[in-house]
């Protein structure tokens, strides 16, 4: 059986959240709402993909940009179909998508203590930026 990769449309987003609620590593805010999702889809038209396999998701990332840099967000394959490629192909295919609107790097975000995911990544050639550190304030 082979995945499919498909763009990730509104229509998706329940059996996304239910994916992302599956997996270690994702932390979910309201800002995973339906309408914030959608909001998010709808401003990076096309970038966030699925993987599907006989019609059931088993793979999802976030994909978006500011203009200036991409960034992924929600990298998450079910626990069931890992360490077959799926988040690999997810990935590469995002990556892709961003090349072709002129997008020359990339970032991401993961908790510290995601030990799975650091080692993801860095298979993936992803490289740590250990000068930076996020910081957020909730502004509404």
């Amino acid at each position: 059986m082979k995945t499919t990769l498909n763009t990730f449309e509104p229509k998706h987003y329940d059996e996304v959240l239910a994916l992302w609620k599956e997996c270690d590593g994702i932390g979910l805010s309201e800002a995973d709402s339906k309408e914030n999702i959608h909001k998010f889809l709808n401003s990076n038209q096309d970038l966030s993909l699925i993987a599907e396999l006989d019609s059931e998701i088993v793979g999802a990332i976030l994909v978006g940009n500011d203009g200036r840099r991409g960034y992924i967000h929600h990298l998450a394959v079910s626990p069931k179909f890992r360490k077959r490629g799926i988040g690999k192909g997810l990935v590469e295919a995002g990556i892709e998508k961003l090349k072709d609107i002129g997008i020359t790097k990339c970032h991401l975000f993961i908790f510290t203590n995601n030990k799975s995911g650091k080692q993801f990544w860095e298979k993936c050639g992803w490289s740590y930026r250990e000068e930076l550190r996020v910081i957020s304030k909730n502004i509404k």
